[in-house]
């Protein structure tokens, strides 16, 4: 056999190879995990489950989201803008100004959690007498509530 028609072999048997690779690899994708029912709206219909909220209590609820959502939008954007401005120091000898920006971070990040803090407090005061057992059961689990899209440790 010639090293050619050897070459020839070689290289179809190679192309067979590929293509059989990569047909096994989109026919046979993995399967999606599960989508739960409460991951389109994030934490609300857990908190709105958990605490047995009526309709009234649920349109309040919606309320605080949308006041809530607002605030920590108007927070991120100012945090994006004081991080491009600090990383804009990179090229600068300018120290003080760097200081200046890390400890607006620090205290837009405060901020942003005293948001949090309040607009739990917010959702209690929307509680009747007999939901406060379970808002406090709620309170427990909020750190694992809030920290859904991080994979497993």
């Amino acid at each position: 056999m010639s090293k050619l028609k050897l070459l020839t072999i070689a290289v179809i048997g190679l192309l067979i190879l590929n293509f059989s690779v990569l047909g096994f690899l989109f026919l046979h994708q993995p399967p999606h995990p599960e989508r739960r029912d409460d991951v389109g709206n994030g934490p609300k219909n857990i908190i709105i489950q958990k605490l047995n909220f009526d309709e009234k209590q649920i349109a309040d609820y919606q309320i605080l989201i949308d006041e809530h959502q607002t605030k920590l939008k108007s927070l991120r954007d100012q945090v994006r803008d004081t991080k491009q401005l600090l990383y804009k120091q990179l090229n600068t000898n300018n120290i003080t100004y760097s200081n200046e920006l890390e400890n607006k971070l620090g205290i837009l990040q405060t901020e942003i959690e005293q948001t949090h803090y309040q607009h739990f407090l917010q959702i209690k005061k929307l509680c009747k007498p007999n939901q406060l057992k379970n808002y406090q059961e709620l309170t427990q689990e909020l750190s694992q509530l809030f920290n859904q899209n991080q994979p497993p440790k």
